[in-house]
């Protein structure tokens, strides 16, 4: 339940504007790409190189048009897949700006790949002299992420949107005294995906030495980051809401007393529900801080949106927070 039936319209519209903006770029990224690779077409060897070996040397080879076509096409498949998971699930910033900095990363990514691979082998005669592709790796590792941050860093916040109604009644709450204070504070970390993680990052690492493409030492050392901040977070229910805090500091979200539902506990099932393990968009854009399978909390918020945190306690932290909400409520 929200405010009425402007803010629903508001956010449908921006869901809207996100997604069709972020697609709209992202095609027209990979478009650029192609444009400008097809322009090489009379300083590139026929046909080019397309796949490396572990000693940094081509071993795969295919047309200028066919590695063209796959490329793009699968990078324009993806991008409107994301693109259409932020208009159809973007009820919330997060998720708009987890789906908009995917977009942008995939299609930059992928262009900036394609013209890398293809820049080294300009002017040979022949695809198989070309060098590595570690610069071309770091570049588009590095050039990808820095826009895709910047993007999700610059979609603006959802507007407030207070409740008009109050906690669900059938909703779980702690007995607490009107004059009485209450904080709950739980943690959250480790589980499968940073076991992931550390098998992927000792991957790369070995990838860069058997290989001596140095630039997947860089990947790894951006996984290192993204695992540092993705993969322990500190979660509080106080007098403010609900807040899900990095153990780095960052990234966080916070859901205010007079925006939330109802609280409760939910079974998540990670790879089921999110496709994985970390700060995630489920199903109906769910948003999802899941570093395992077990108990969640879960909280519905106005605007459609809710989010799931895997913590141990959850029914204590949901059982507080709708409390804490009826209060904010009875006092406002």
């Amino acid at each position: 339940m929200t405010t009425g039936t402007a803010p629903a319209r508001d956010q449908r519209r921006r869901m809207r504007l996100v997604g069709l903006t972020t697609t709209i770029c992202g095609l027209v990224i990979l478009a650029v790409a192609a444009a400008v690779a097809l322009s090489w077409r009379g300083d590139l060897p026929d046909p080019v190189a397309t796949h490396w070996g572990a000693r940094g040397r081509p071993d795969g080879f295919m047309s200028l048009g066919a590695l063209i076509w796959a490329a793009t096409g699968s990078g324009a498949l993806l991008v409107l897949g994301f693109g259409a998971v932020t208009t159809l699930w973007g009820q919330s910033a997060v998720s708009r700006r987890i789906g908009a900095a995917t977009t942008t990363w995939l299609a930059l990514f992928l262009a900036l790949l394609l013209l890398g691979t293809l820049h080294g082998q300009l002017g040979l005669a022949d695809a198989r002299t070309a060098g590595g592709i570690g610069g071309a790796l770091t570049l588009a590792t590095v050039a990808s992420l820095v826009p895709a941050v910047l993007v999700g860093l610059l979609l603006p916040g959802d507007p407030p949107q207070p409740a008009d109604a109050p906690v669900a009644p059938e909703a779980s709450r702690v007995p607490l005294a009107p004059s009485e204070r209450a904080v709950w504070i739980g943690h959250t970390g480790a589980g499968p995906g940073i076991a992931l993680g550390a098998v992927s990052i000792v991957v790369l690492v070995t990838l860069a030495v058997v290989s001596g493409v140095w630039g997947l030492l860089i990947v790894a050392a951006l996984l290192v980051a993204v695992f540092a901040a993705m993969f322990a977070f500190t979660v509080r229910v106080d007098e403010t809401g609900l807040l899900v805090r990095s153990s780095v500091g960052w990234p966080r979200t916070h859901v205010p007393l007079d925006e939330v539902l109802r609280a409760s506990v939910v079974q998540v099932h990670p790879l089921r529900e999110f496709g994985g393990w970390g700060w995630r968009v489920g199903r109906g854009g769910r948003v999802g801080i899941v570093l395992r399978a077990g108990d969640g909390l879960l909280v519905e918020r106005t605007g459609g949106r809710s989010i799931v945190v895997t913590v141990a306690d959850a029914g204590t932290a949901a059982a507080l927070l709708n409390t804490l909400a009826d209060r904010q409520r009875q006092a406002g």
